[in-house]
């Protein structure tokens, strides 16, 4: 790394220390032995489910970035793609780096397809994706659970957090996509030439639709997942129907969105904050609600160390068969 990258790499483990430290101390009972639940049968199969369920989350997504690819014309298979997405997380969530795991699956892929444009689209769509359903997620939670929606700052921050990032992605998709704005940068060198490819992909989605359905369908599923892999956590440390399935659908996409913020090292301290909010309205305790979001993050860390021999050995393998163009 660069001098420039291991200061901002500093800053943002000292941001996620302070903030936590700043959560801890507003509980002066907090025991750290809260964060790992006790060790029963039935708390160490929820964990084992949690666990799953995580893993789970990370095949649906290499199965999303599969379909992004096939709507570009790009065929990969879903087992090499899966490779690349545990080596990425191992890349973010386990090594000290601000290199992050998107930058990873978009050199491997570019550099067995020699299409890097179109790998690099591929990433930045299938991220998209994730952004576009949280918000309907959250919406939905507050339908079914409709106590839910008089929760005061809890309530307000969840649906603003929804709003503006549908806004966001909105203004960003319909810029991209538009042949005035995206279009110009297709056949242009340099980054505008990896803006344009995220333009092609979008038109190729357009005249697609069965595909970019199948994408979407894809992308409530890997999120859905994961709500249910925070509520059996939930369940491990004993939390009950306070932090039950309803619930998180409503705020769980909040946090999800909150902890990518640029501010700290892989959510920590973002995510506990959130849970906090979110949370302690229900009559979740403080300690409760940051000890939820530790042990979501440390059974991201145990999954993310799968990603280990993919990253290890990922970048010595040989590139792919040359890929196939697909009509329109």
């Amino acid at each position: 790394m660069t001098k420039k990258q291991k200061i901002s790499l500093l800053l943002r483990i000292t941001v996620s220390i302070g903030m936590l430290a700043v959560l801890i101390w507003r509980v002066p009972s907090f025991d750290a032995s809260q964060v790992i639940p006790e060790l029963t049968l039935r708390n160490a199969l929820w964990l084992a489910v949690s666990a799953a369920l995580t893993l789970l989350a990370l095949v649906l997504s290499a199965l999303r970035w599969q379909k992004v690819l096939d709507a570009l014309g790009l065929h990969a298979g879903l087992r090499r793609l899966l490779s690349h997405y545990l080596a990425g997380q191992f890349v973010s969530n386990v090594l000290p780096t601000t290199i992050g795991g998107d930058v990873l699956r978009v050199s491997r892929l570019s550099r067995e397809t020699g299409e890097s444009p179109s790998s690099f689209a591929s990433v930045v769509l299938e991220r998209l994706t994730g952004w576009l359903v949280l918000p309907i997620i959250s919406v939905a939670g507050f339908l079914v659970n409709p106590p839910l929606q008089h929760l005061g700052t809890a309530t307000r921050v969840a649906r603003g957090l929804a709003l503006a990032t549908l806004t966001g992605l909105v203004v960003v998709l319909a810029a991209v996509a538009d042949q005035r704005i995206g279009g110009r940068f297709a056949a242009r060198d340099g980054w505008r030439r990896f803006a344009g490819a995220v333009h092609l992909g979008l038109d190729r989605l357009r005249q697609r639709p069965g595909a970019a359905v199948s994408l979407l369908l894809v992308g409530f599923a890997y999120q859905f997942v994961l709500v249910l892999a925070a509520v059996a956590a939930a369940q491990a440390l004993g939390l009950g129907e306070d932090a039950g399935l309803t619930a998180l659908l409503a705020f769980f996409p909040a946090v999800a969105i909150a902890q990518v913020l640029p501010i700290g090292i892989s959510g920590l301290g973002v995510r506990e904050g959130a849970f906090v909010l979110f949370l302690t309205p229900l009559g979740v305790e403080t300690e409760e609600a940051i000890a939820l979001g530790l042990l979501l993050y440390l059974l991201n860390l145990g999954v993310s160390l799968l990603g280990a021999p993919a990253f290890a050995v990922g970048g010595r393998t040989a590139p792919m068969a040359d890929p196939v163009a697909t009509p329109g």
